[in-house]
């Protein structure tokens, strides 16, 4: 998938003036690219457009003007951009009870290592690949990066809508399958077939 440059964001005076009406369309996206694992995990598959709206947002929170520093922005972001035959997620440990924040997150130490994530089509499976850098031994992040390389038979499952496509959590006692709609299976081959020609 393209690189995101700093020929494709816009100063945050000028995203403030078409903020809305970018938002509302990356919300209509992302609610083609969001699925519920479960009452505790959300995963967001990544492209292009989602990851140049959090740029901007970035740079309209903190007001950045530096063109150096837009570049450090681009170059965090651009390191998430699926890469060729790859599906890259931002995963989400959601938890909503402030008192329960560090028991439930203890749940899920571990969950960044190991055959944990999978996307499963055609029979086969496509384990997440996470970002290092986000747990050490007595913590884990609540933010997480993962990479998926589906398989060209898996594509072929992901594409034939009339076949199952899930996506499963298996680590410790948090079991969940779900699958996967097709509005997300069309976002997935769009974004398969952006980073093979990248």
């Amino acid at each position: 998938m393209k690189t995101i440059g700093l020929q494709d964001v816009i100063s945050y005076e000028e995203y403030e003036r078409q903020r809305d009406t970018v938002r509302a369309k990356i919300i209509t996206l992302k609610q083609r690219r969001r699925i519920s694992l479960g009452p505790l995990i959300t995963m967001v598959f990544e492209n292009r457009d989602t990851l140049r709206f959090q740029i901007q947002e970035m740079i309209r929170a903190e007001r950045i003007i530096d063109p150096v520093k837009v570049q450090d922005e681009l170059d965090v972001y651009n390191a998430l951009l699926p890469q060729q035959n790859e599906l890259s997620a931002t995963l989400l440990i959601e938890i909503t009870d402030e008192a329960k924040v560090k028991e439930n997150l203890d749940q899920f130490m571990g969950l960044d290592h190991g055959e944990k994530v999978a996307i499963v089509a055609g029979g086969e499976e496509a384990f997440g690949e996470f970002e290092g850098g986000r747990s050490h031994e007595t913590k884990i992040s609540a933010v997480h990066f993962v990479r998926f390389r589906p398989t060209a038979s898996m594509k072929g499952a992901i594409a034939d809508l009339t076949r199952p496509v899930t996506i499963r959590v298996n680590h410790g006692g948090y079991h969940q399958e779900v699958p996967v709609p097709g509005s997300m299976r069309e976002e997935w081959l769009a974004d398969l077939k952006d980073s093979a020609e990248s």
